[in-house]
């Protein structure tokens, strides 16, 4: 959170402190350094951040509550400023490349509480060996041409932050269904800013192509990560979007 006022402008005469905190920070709020729906940093940091005491920030905050421009849950407090509606790219759905699948697709899709595939483990920092949920996708075309396949891969932090997702543990036996499709939903619900990045490079000696999606949240912890194999004639892309928590 960078400061935005370097001179502490003079109080009004009379004008308690905790007011002048709270306008600075409705003016962060406002202009964009804090995004509608951001978790704010502790009563710590903001008296730090802006040099003044824990009980100015705290009288401030309660300030902001009143007036609905901060709200607080479990997690600590988030800015609460109305804004423009989050429109999630029409790319960003799970598994990455879903929706895509055609008219008469045949689609297929099962988690499994076990080791997840080489790599994955490493991008989620799971310890070797130690199990996690794993989501598998298969998808063909009625004539069976166009196929994709997809597994994901999810963390321990994503398993304990985002309850629906920590709720598949229990019967994740790699054979009954499974409907994740809102999966990134319930992430942001959970006050998760997803950070995205798929990488997409073409599979030497075959029409297919990898993709690679990496997600992490707002404190660079890593979520969850999607190998998805398709069939596919195009040069490699590197693309990149943020999703913000849900308010």
């Amino acid at each position: 959170m960078a400061r935005t006022t370097p001179h502490d402008p003079p109080l009004a005469a009379g004008e308690p402190l905790y007011r002048r905190i709270a306008a600075e920070l409705v003016g962060e709020l406002r202009d964009g350094t804090v995004p509608p729906g951001e978790r704010l940093p502790g009563e710590r940091q903001l008296a730090e951040h802006f040099g003044v005491s824990r009980e100015t920030v705290r009288q401030a905050l309660q300030m902001l509550r009143r007036d609905g421009l901060v709200a607080t849950d479990r997690r600590g407090s988030h800015a609460s400023l109305p804004g423009p509606p989050v429109e999630t790219p029409a790319f960003a759905g799970f598994p990455v490349g879903a929706r895509y699948a055609g008219h008469g697709a045949v689609t297929r899709a099962t988690v499994a509480w076990e080791t997840p595939p080489p790599g994955h483990a490493k991008a989620l920092l799971v310890a070797p060996a130690r199990p996690t949920l794993v989501h598998r996708y298969w998808s063909a075309s009625a004539d069976g041409r166009d196929l994709r396949t997809a597994v994901t891969s999810f963390s321990a932090v994503a398993l304990a932050e985002v309850e629906e997702l920590g709720r598949y543990r229990d019967r994740a036996d790699g054979t009954g269904a499974a409907e994740l499709r809102r999966a990134y939903d319930w992430m942001r619900r959970a006050g998760l800013t997803l950070h995205h990045r798929d990488t997409i490079t073409r599979t030497a000696g075959t029409p297919s192509v990898r993709v690679t999606r990496r997600v992490h949240d707002q404190h660079a912890r890593p979520l969850e990560i999607t190998e998805l194999v398709m069939d596919a004639q195009q040069d490699a892309l590197v693309y990149e979007f943020t999703v913000p928590a849900a308010v």
